[in-house]
């Protein structure tokens, strides 16, 4: 009883759709209230929107790995602990509903679960988009967003991908030799595609071409990796560009620096991608 108290697994099957969804009641609820919480927040301009349904967020706790759970793979619906990536899915799926006038539960998984994996379809541990720069050319193929980079004075790059096999250990799912090989194979298809990211010393000339609700993504000199962080932009009373996130210092913040002046502090930071989300 009490394990299941802890976590509710919903089976959803249909013709065109199935699901397995790991959601505590609580989170059940949660996502309900969201969509009430949220109506209203619509504006014409999507970007906006998502800086709306992104601020009804703040102050939630930062939670790092709330996608590992369990065995096998499958949809976590989690809104009371948020890292960064989870954040920004959400913010996105919510705004996605009320762009569709859609506002049910059900709704809200199936639209994070094209969010979240490849081509919209949870089909194992290696489906999810583990590395952000797929995330963005996956989705932008889903006609939910844009990859602008370029348009904004990013320049393309080269660098090999292969962080999470080159460190296995760090990755449970990925004893699983059937995973490892998958993602193998993903880091393969990832490097044979280009990659724009506007450098930090670029980023304040071309600050005036990024708006509110645009999708940011930290670029690093890691090796093997191409995204550290992510968080939405959101143009302030300053009348300068910051980031929308959830903070790895605790919660869901604004941060007090302008976008520029905060990736300054960030080690290892190479500038940024951004992405569009389609009105």
């Amino acid at each position: 009883m009490k394990s299941f108290l802890l976590f509710t697994f919903f089976i959803l099957t249909t013709a065109v759709f199935s699901q397995q969804i790991t959601c505590t009641p609580k989170d059940k609820q949660a996502v309900k209230d969201k969509l009430i919480h949220v109506d209203g927040l619509l504006e014409k301009d999507l970007g906006k929107t998502m800086v709306a349904v992104g601020k009804t967020f703040l102050g939630t706790p930062y939670v790092a790995k709330t996608l590992e759970i369990g065995k096998t793979e499958s949809l976590v619906v989690n809104l009371h602990g948020l890292d960064c990536t989870t954040f920004v899915e959400n913010v996105l799926a919510f705004s996605v509903l009320l762009k569709n006038g859609q506002s049910s539960f059900d709704d809200f998984t199936q639209t994070l679960e094209t969010i979240r994996y490849k081509d919209g379809e949870l089909d194992g541990y290696a489906s999810r988009l583990h590395y952000f720069s797929e995330w963005i050319a996956n989705n932008e193929s889903k006609g939910l967003l844009k990859d602008i980079t370029n348009e904004i004075g990013g320049k393309e790059i080269t660098k090999p991908i292969n962080f999470m096999s080159t460190h296995r250990d760090l990755y449970p799912f990925l004893s699983d030799d059937a995973n490892f090989e998958k993602i193998k194979a993903s880091e393969k298809y990832l490097n044979e595609q280009v990659i724009c990211v506007l450098s930090q010393e670029d980023i304040l000339a071309n600050e005036h071409l990024v708006k509110s609700g645009d999708i940011i993504a930290l670029t690093t000199s890691i090796k093997g990796l191409d995204i550290t962080h992510t968080g939405i932009a959101t143009r302030e009373k300053d009348g300068r560009i910051h980031l929308l996130h959830a903070s790895t210092v605790g919660k869901v913040v604004v941060s007090k620096l302008p976008l520029i002046d905060y990736l300054k502090k960030i080690k290892g930071n190479t500038g940024i991608m951004v992405a569009r989300v389609s009105s």
